[in-house]
């Protein structure tokens, strides 16, 4: 496992799990949650759950990671739009698991040219990428002009 040099912590509490509450420190990030009908719960409209929430944070990081990339090779990646689709489920063996699928779409940029950016923002940027790294199945969908 490498080692980093902290630049920022964010820490967030929850209370009651999936269908309780969340909120961070600071105030930033309040949400109510619960548990999906699929999963056997209420699906109560309006709330998050926690695939959401990881959903949110590594469409946004894989984003920056992007921007990151593009602006190392002097383009620009501001129009990209980032899709992360986080689904729950059953492991084969036993308890639950994740699987990811990031959509990066920039028509603005060749086609070759997004899918070798998002693919460095993959495999050496992004800390959401190397943290789910052969613990999460991530496929990524690149569609450029």
């Amino acid at each position: 496992m490498d080692r980093i040099t902290p630049l920022f912590t964010a820490t967030a509490r929850a209370i009651g799990g999936r269908n309780g509450r969340t909120e961070t420190s600071d105030g930033a990030v309040k949400s109510d949650l619960s548990v999906p009908k699929e999963m056997g719960g209420p699906g109560k409209p309006g709330l998050a759950t926690p695939e959401h929430l990881f959903a949110a944070g590594y469409a946004a990081c894989f984003g920056g990671s992007l921007d990151y990339v593009a602006k190392q090779n002097k383009r620009d990646v501001g129009k990209a739009k980032i899709t992360c689709a986080v689904t729950v489920g059953l492991r084969e063996g036993g308890g639950f698991g994740l699987a990811v699928k990031m959509r990066v779409e920039d028509k603005s940029l060749p086609q070759a040219e997004l899918a070798t950016f998002a693919r460095e923002a993959h495999e050496k940027i992004c800390p959401y990428s190397h943290a789910t790294r052969g613990n999460v199945d991530v496929t990524l969908e690149v569609i450029g002009g």
